[in-house]
């Protein structure tokens, strides 16, 4: 049982105690079930689906949800079945554990049809439970903890998929702290050597810029103090693959990203955001068309924030996201967020809920109307790697398309008949071209998403990292 004691402590603080004797039973099951089954490090199996229920408890979720984590390979991997289940655990929590079950047996092979079906078989298995996805998106996330037991190319393989599945996903879904960390161990297994050289090169510079985001910390929060307003302000830093991609898809300068000062200021209510924002633009120079609103219009993902750009102390570019406690918890958690367990069993739907809830029936549309499995994944591609820009309908209602989209795509957004019958558009009051790539996002920049990097821009991008490595203070110690 000492292995159970990791997740017992996670859940003491939010589970009722009939609830985690449930959850001994699924471990002891667990347990027996992979006896003598052993990891590639050579580790008990019995640590890998408690780690991943344990990565499900911190976000604090429902016990048959991490019940289904503790048994989510014993129907795969051991002559359990999936009646064993449901006659112990009840058949939600048997449901789980097949669809995890079944997800596991797809397998991403270089073939684009192929591949295309398992992922429309995954995307499926999300539409009529996303828990499901959630136990794979935690599992996915302990086996990229645990890569380095893995033969190199099996490595990049995992990291490829997950780079290319798993983390846009978590995105999609809103959870932030996954995608995040999906992101970075991804890049280190792929792209081993940029991801060093990078991390040092941060390392210096965050050295740098230490007196720097104290003097910002202090003046916003003195500020928002002289105001009266409540609010707690933390400096955010920058994550390698962030870096790493704007460097290589936008073609910025390392320096140019990493002499961006962020922060963050959480307050206690939505009103409260738009005080700090007046408070912020007296403060420093603010940037002209640089404000944004996610809360009047959240993102596609729930994601809620106001985001604003300004200029600093000595002229250094400031950012700061505004936003209060309970949109900072979705920006983490996103639809994970409602199965979070509830004390008085409420069933609030949470804004990311209910745009989860859109997306999924617009995948079972999709699923209806795509010609083929590889059609249907490039479509749902492209909702996973999100540029969304917003248009606004004559009535006022608000209509989510992918960026470089045409006045048809949102003629068919509104309506299939007015997409049949539209013969001509007006963009922002001007006649424009039907076929035409009319519509920017809001701040105006072009975005397309990259192939292959070319070797003239990879060149420069070394060339930038080992300049700025050997300026930064470090490389001059012997």
């Amino acid at each position: 049982m000492y292995l159970f004691e990791s997740l017992n402590q996670l859940i003491q603080n939010y589970l009722p105690e009939e609830q985690i004797k449930r959850l001994r039973q699924a471990y002891l099951v667990a347990r027996d079930a992979h006896e003598g089954q052993t990891r590639s490090s050579g580790e008990p199996y019995i640590t890998h689906p408690v780690a991943v229920a344990c990565i499900l408890a911190e976000m604090k979720l429902d016990h048959e949800t991490l019940m289904a984590a503790l048994l989510h390979d014993v129907i795969e991997d051991t002559p359990a079945t999936y009646q064993d289940m449901e006659q112990l655990f009840g058949k939600s929590v048997a449901e789980l554990v097949e669809g995890v079950s079944k997800l596991d047996k797809l397998k991403f092979r270089d073939k684009k049809e192929a591949q295309a079906e398992n992922f429309r078989k995954m995307i499926m298995a999300m539409v009529q439970d996303i828990r499901v996805i959630l136990i794979k998106l935690a599992d996915r996330t302990h086996n990229m903890r645990t890569l380095g037991s893995l033969r190199p190319d099996k490595r990049r393989r995992i990291a490829r998929e997950t780079l290319e599945i798993y983390s846009p996903l978590a995105h999609r879904l809103g959870i932030h702290h996954i995608k995040t960390e999906l992101e970075e161990l991804g890049f280190e297994a792929l792209y081993p050597n940029r991801y060093r050289v990078i991390k040092e090169v941060v390392k210096a510079a965050r050295g740098n810029r230490k007196e720097m985001i104290q003097k910002i910390l202090s003046e916003i929060e003195g500020r928002l103090q002289e105001a009266g307003i409540p609010c707690r302000v933390s400096g955010r830093e920058k994550h390698l693959y962030s870096i790493y991609c704007k460097m290589v898809l936008k073609e910025q300068r390392f320096h140019s990203i990493m002499d961006i000062y962020a922060f963050r200021v959480i307050v206690h209510d939505s009103d409260t955001c738009y005080r700090v924002l007046g408070q912020m633009h007296s403060l420093y120079k603010p940037r002209p068309g640089r404000v944004k609103d996610y809360i009047a219009i959240p993102k596609a993902n729930g994601y809620q924030s106001l985001h604003t750009s300004m200029i600093g102390p000595h002229g250094v570019p400031v950012e700061v996201q505004i936003r209060t406690e309970d949109m900072d918890q979705m920006a983490e958690m996103g639809v994970a967020a409602h199965w979070a367990y509830k004390e008085h069993g409420g069933e609030s739907s949470t804004t990311a809920q209910i745009r989860a809830q859109r997306w999924m029936q617009s995948l079972l549309e999709l699923q209806q109307s795509a010609g083929s499995s590889f059609e249907f994944i490039e479509s749902v591609k492209s909702d996973l790697f999100p540029d969304e820009i917003y248009v606004f309908t004559p009535e006022g209602r608000i209509v989510e398309l992918p960026a470089g989209a045409t006045p048809v795509d949102f003629a068919y957004a509104v309506h299939t008949d007015i997409g049949h019958a539209c013969v001509g558009a007006r963009v922002d009051r001007q006649p424009y071209p039907l076929s035409a790539v009319a519509l920017q996002r809001p701040d105006g920049g072009n975005h397309h998403r990259a192939g292959r990097t070319s070797e003239r821009r990879m060149a420069e991008l070394c060339r930038q990292l080992e300049s700025a490595r050997q300026n930064s203070p470090a490389a001059e110690k012997p």
